[in-house]
């Protein structure tokens, strides 16, 4: 899985596309991600970084953590709500996302839409996601 012995160096190709555990939001919002730096994984701190593809019409449902994150859109188009505001997201853009802050990504294109993400800890499984409707991913 991974091709360096201190485990350092990650090949996206090398990964399995990860999804929600909870079949409701898998229904809701089926979009899939690889984390490819994370404590868990690799040897690394204070950094967690990964892609993730939502298809075509469908969107990253509304969601808040505490850990600030961002975005760097790779591939696609769409729309990021952020606090109330909407954003148009394209290839090349960045997006700094508060913690706490609500926010939201429609892929409002013709293909997938594909973005880098980040957030400023050790682990992906440190970072608790709350939905508006009191939903907590374990």
């Amino acid at each position: 899985m991974l091709n360096h012995e201190r485990r350092l160096c990650v090949r996206e190709d090398e990964l399995e596309w990860e999804t929600w555990k909870d079949p409701s939001l898998k229904d809701r919002s089926p979009i899939i991600w690889k984390t490819l730096i994370s404590q868990d994984k690799t040897d690394s701190s204070r950094l967690v970084a990964g892609v993730a593809e939502i298809p075509v019409g469908t969107l990253l449902i509304r969601h808040s953590h505490a850990e600030e994150e961002v975005y760097y859109i790779l591939e696609g188009e769409g729309h990021l709500e952020l606090d109330g505001d909407t954003i148009r997201v394209t290839r090349g853009t960045s997006v700094f996302i508060p913690g706490n802050a609500e926010h939201a990504l429609t892929n409002t294109g013709i293909r997938t839409l594909k973005l880098l993400y980040m957030f400023p800890t050790d682990s992906f499984e440190d970072i608790e996601y709350t939905f508006p409707m009191n939903e907590s991913l374990e």
